[in-house]
């Protein structure tokens, strides 16, 4: 089983910028898709991001394409969601998320199998 850690959240100012990375341990997310989802207060948790097992896919919702970039570095056994021009309604916990092996990019939590334990994303206004 793979166990996945983000980290890189915190307090930002609107107009900022943050990189958010996920690390694997246990396996490696290698081959697979990999995606990110946040959850604000009082909400459900909902799709901001994913990617192929090749790396050349990704899929993103339409309320962050143009501002987030996500990406991995299977060398590092990491994925990054690189954030930029932040809104406080991007504020929310943020988690990384394995799915199936060669296949994605998913946009649906059900397609993905592994979870981390989240990572706060707060932008001021």
């Amino acid at each position: 089983q793979v166990q996945l850690v983000e980290s890189g959240g915190g307090l930002v100012q609107a107009g900022g910028s943050l990189r958010l990375s996920c690390g694997a341990s246990g396996r490696t997310f290698s081959n697979y898709a990999m995606g990110w989802f946040r959850q604000a207060p009082g909400k459900e948790r909902e799709f901001v991001a994913g990617i192929s097992w090749s790396g050349d896919s990704t899929y993103y919702t339409d309320s962050v394409k143009g501002r987030f970039t996500i990406s991995t570095d299977n060398a590092k056994n990491t994925m990054y969601l690189r954030m930029n021009s932040l809104k406080p309604e991007d504020t929310a916990v943020y988690y990384c998320a394995r799915g199936g092996k060669y296949s994605g990019p998913y946009g649906n939590q059900y397609d993905y199998d592994d979870w981390g334990q989240g990572t706060q994303v707060t932008v001021s206004s």
